[in-house]
């Protein structure tokens, strides 16, 4: 068994549908309330989730977008690549990993609504990274755009968007 089967095995993750895999640690016992939330959300939410989310050199994180903020922490492993298209079609690129000098940081914010996708810095390696969201996660909340869709939308970044979709 290898470094990354080991990981799969020893922190229980599964394959997650935008590519990587996942497991949720955390799911706040307190609650927000429907009418509490903006209008797009159609039901209560945890006040907050978090999850363990491993990519490897063979995997990429899809073009895909949630409603919340996703905060981004970086455990190990090779530093991430992560992409971003804005609702007004901006787009913008991060290093989130431990290497200070070559400007990465060990946490970045997704902010909601915009679409992202990440894949490894290094080859043949694998990034264990966590992920928080508030109000907590819900799969209702997540959008997985074809590439057809993301490139209709934004066809500035039809590049980009290829690399970063399965369908």
């Amino acid at each position: 068994m290898n470094k990354i089967e080991k990981i799969i095995k020893k922190l229980g993750l599964k394959p997650h549908p935008e590519g990587g895999y996942f497991k949720e640690t955390y799911r706040s016992k307190g609650e927000i309330k429907e009418n509490s939330l903006p209008s797009d959300f159609c039901s209560k939410r945890n006040y907050s989730t978090c999850i363990y989310f491993l990519l490897t050199s063979e995997t990429f994180s899809a073009f895909h977008k949630i409603k919340q903020d996703e905060i981004w922490h970086f455990y190990d492993g090779s530093p991430i690549e992560l992409h971003i298209i804005s609702p007004e079609g901006g787009h913008s690129k991060h290093i989130i990993g431990r290497d200070f000098s070559k400007g990465e940081v060990p946490q970045f914010v997704v902010p909601n609504n915009h679409f992202f996708a990440a894949k490894l810095l290094n080859d043949y390696d694998y990034s264990l990274v966590g992920c928080t969201v508030s109000p907590g996660f819900e799969f209702g909340d997540f959008e997985l755009p074809s590439k057809k869709e993301l490139i209709a939308k934004f066809p500035e970044h039809s590049s980009i968007i290829s690399e970063f979709t399965n369908h």
